[in-house]
């Protein structure tokens, strides 16, 4: 496939613990006039070759290994869940020319506060002490907003399951990748491409208030804010954040 012939590309990174398979149906009604790229992050999903280094810097690498791999060199629209929008843009930092677009799902720019530190430690904790079935037990449902808790029933059996299958070397170790990274408020107050911020009011682990002073640092931004989700946008209310996402990539692409 020659770079004129390579249709609009959008690229989706899951979140920790997750894997390619959180955006199947979520990407499954999008116009086949785009390119949609999927890949696990390392250690995620079917990625399980030895990973050295998790940190965001490196997982990003890996991102434009995959491009690379792809025969994607043109810029590309990344919509990132999470963790994903933590390797974004240690991406976005390093390789601005493969940026077209923005989409943050339920993520932050902020490095982790102390107190976040040292949760991440104390998951660690618990997983090397319990293991990574009793941890997922644990960790996904809150990650839910309240009413969607035990109404959602199989999102949350498919997170996880997916999560109990994620290796408890990869998931310490990416804890410890997201706890090191650093602040990079300043790569969204300079993107010079679109950038969209989706917030769930419920978040447990992005901070609400945190999304919306972040929503107002791109020169082109838009925001989704929901009243009615957690840190799942893309499972708990998936149709309006899917419109908002094609919003951005007719923005970003022009069609």
């Amino acid at each position: 496939m020659t770079p004129a012939s390579i249709p609009p590309t959008i690229v989706f990174l899951h979140g920790f613990a997750e894997s390619r398979e959180v955006w199947t149906e979520f990407v499954r009604p999008f116009p086949e006039e785009y390119r949609l790229l999927t890949p696990n992050l390392p250690g995620h999903g079917t990625n399980l070759a030895p990973v050295p280094d998790f940190s965001m810097e490196a997982q990003a690498r890996h991102v434009i290994d995959y491009l690379n791999q792809k025969g994607c060199p043109e810029p590309v629209l990344l919509v990132c869940h999470s963790m994903g929008g933590y390797v974004a843009l240690a991406l976005a930092e390093r390789w601005p020319q493969r940026v077209a677009g923005l989409a943050f799902i339920n993520s932050t720019a902020l490095a982790d506060t102390d107190e976040k530190r040292q949760n991440r430690e104390k998951n660690i904790g618990f997983v090397e002490k319990y293991g990574v079935a009793k941890f997922m037990e644990s960790f996904v449902r809150p990650l839910f907003a309240p009413i969607n808790r035990d109404k959602l029933t199989d999102a949350r059996g498919l997170l996880e399951e997916i999560g109990k299958a994620t290796p408890a070397s990869t998931i310490t170790s990416a804890l410890r990748g997201m706890a090191a990274r650093p602040d990079r408020t300043a790569v969204l107050s300079k993107a010079a491409y679109p950038v969209l911020m989706v917030a769930g009011k419920h978040d447990v682990a992005v901070h609400f208030d945190d999304a919306v002073r972040q929503a107002a640092l791109p020169a082109i931004g838009s925001a989704l804010f929901l009243e009615g989700s957690g840190h799942l946008a893309y499972l708990e209310q998936p149709e309006v954040t899917r419109r908002a996402v094609l919003a951005l990539a007719e923005a970003v692409f022009g069609r």
